[in-house]
């Protein structure tokens, strides 16, 4: 279990990633998401996820250099992610996507790189540049976004690696059960995006009275419900004080009664697009 914010889960091939990371999902270039990125670093946090439509990629990269000087740190203690996204799904275009989000980014490599959403015909080869990519060992993981069983099913029988990583809106109103059952006999690492369903759970009603139980916020119960269920979680805030509460997950523990109280909020309702049916 994880007890502290730097805490990792280890992957499928030994990698360990951090459980908890920090989100940049529509967060402009410039000096708020620098500053964003940067107080995350300070504050504890390792693990930065981005991807190339996001267009940030430059500001994050900024701020993990300014943050590395400022708290001393090896480019080793931090895990970035990036994504590869859907005009770029082919075999060499992918290897290319990669290495313009590292240029952008200023890496020599990622230590997580996925790809961004499930396009139909597309994305088995982009895997099998994925694929290459880690081999080479430019790459530390590899994995996907979106994807749903049948989508994981697809690319593992064409595959030779199993994705080590499932990104996914994951959270009390969409619980994602039978894919987080998959991933667990699979192998594959679950990872949370939305997961305070972009603010839409903050007044729920069980969540509050949870929350008010712990003396915590609904936030702080939501990621602590995903640690829980085994799940990575990258909330994304650029508020510094949001950030810190974000972390402070380390120091209560939900039962399993207002874990399944949490579970029964679930209405398979998504706030992000459907990995079967979105049209970019």
């Amino acid at each position: 279990m994880i007890k502290h914010i730097q805490d990792t889960m280890t992957l499928s091939n030994g990698v360990n990633m951090p459980g908890l990371g920090l989100g940049v999902f529509k967060v402009e270039e410039g000096p708020t998401l620098v500053q964003a990125v940067k107080a995350a670093i300070a504050h504890g946090y390792r693990s930065m996820d981005t991807a190339a439509i996001y267009e940030n990629e430059r500001s994050v990269g900024q701020a993990i250099h300014e943050a590395m000087q400022e708290n001393h740190l090896a480019r080793e203690e931090l895990f970035i992610t990036s994504k590869v996204w859907n005009a770029d799904l082919g075999y060499e275009s992918t290897i290319a996507a990669y290495e313009a989000s590292l240029e952008r980014l200023g890496l020599d490599y990622l230590d997580l790189y996925l790809i961004h959403w499930p396009v139909k015909g597309k994305y088995n080869e982009a895997w099998r540049a994925l694929e290459t990519l880690y081999r080479e060992g430019r790459v530390k993981a590899i994995g996907v976004s979106n994807f749903q069983v049948h989508h994981l099913e697809d690319l593992m029988s064409h595959a030779e690696i199993t994705p080590m990583v499932n990104q996914v809106e994951l959270h009390p109103r969409l619980t994602q059960k039978e894919l987080l059952r998959f991933t667990k006999e699979h192998g594959i690492q679950l990872e949370a995006w939305s997961p305070l369903m972009q603010g839409e759970l903050l007044s729920n009603d069980t969540l509050l009275e949870i929350a008010a139980q712990h003396g915590k916020s609904v936030a702080q119960i939501i990621l602590r419900w995903d640690l829980q269920n085994g799940v990575i979680t990258i909330p994304k805030s650029t508020k510094e004080h949001r950030i810190v509460e974000n972390a402070a997950l380390f120091d209560f523990e939900l039962s399993q009664e207002e874990m399944e109280r949490i579970d029964a909020l679930n209405q398979n309702l998504r706030v992000g697009p459907d990995p079967d049916n979105f049209d970019f």
